[in-house]
């Protein structure tokens, strides 16, 4: 195998794995849990790219995807724009993303890629105590699915497929 191609194929492997050191040997979806195994969301408060303030507190009553990403992570880039098209289309029903950026450049980076994306949903820059709060997110893209009383319903570390996340979703907004 030719150089360019050993390095191009390397470069995949290493996009597709996650843009960070994910915890290996789990599955990196995980289903639902039960309510009586989930533990409350650590609320925050964090700004938007318009300057103001957004505690997850303020979604109580909504089933929230909260994800962690970053502008240079390859997998965050694929999910958003399902993430997108999730905002659209189940808002109404009681659903809300909010994305939690890690860019160290803040918002010199974090507001134009949004717009190249049309980007929907709720963007917050995210700090290392937030991070830290959610169990050290220490992979690229990390994701919380929050039930409608506050609580932590199902993680997805690194990249999963959109048929996870649709079929996590689904169960909570059916089943509260």
């Amino acid at each position: 195998m030719a150089i360019p191609v050993r390095a191009a194929v390397l470069f995949l492997c290493l996009i597709l794995a996650a843009c960070s050191t994910a915890p290996r040997g789990r599955s990196a979806a995980s289903s639902v849990k039960p309510e009586a195994e989930r533990k409350e969301a650590p609320d925050f408060s964090l700004k938007d790219g318009d300057g103001r303030t957004v505690k997850l507190s303020d979604y109580r009553g909504k089933v929230v995807l909260l994800n962690f990403w970053a502008t240079w992570c390859g997998p965050c880039k694929l999910e958003i724009p399902w993430f997108t098209e999730f905002e659209t289309n189940l808002k109404d029903r009681g659903f809300a993303v909010l994305g939690v950026s890690m860019d160290e450049d803040g918002w010199d980076v974090v507001k134009p890629f949004v717009a190249r994306l049309g980007v929907n949903y709720r963007m917050l820059l995210g700090t290392d105590m937030v991070a830290q709060q959610y169990g050290g997110v220490d992979a690229l893209p990390t994701s919380f699915l929050i039930d409608r009383e506050g609580k932590i319903a199902s993680t997805h570390v690194g990249l999963v497929s959109r048929r996870d996340y649709e079929n996590d979703i689904q169960a909570l907004l059916t089943t509260q």
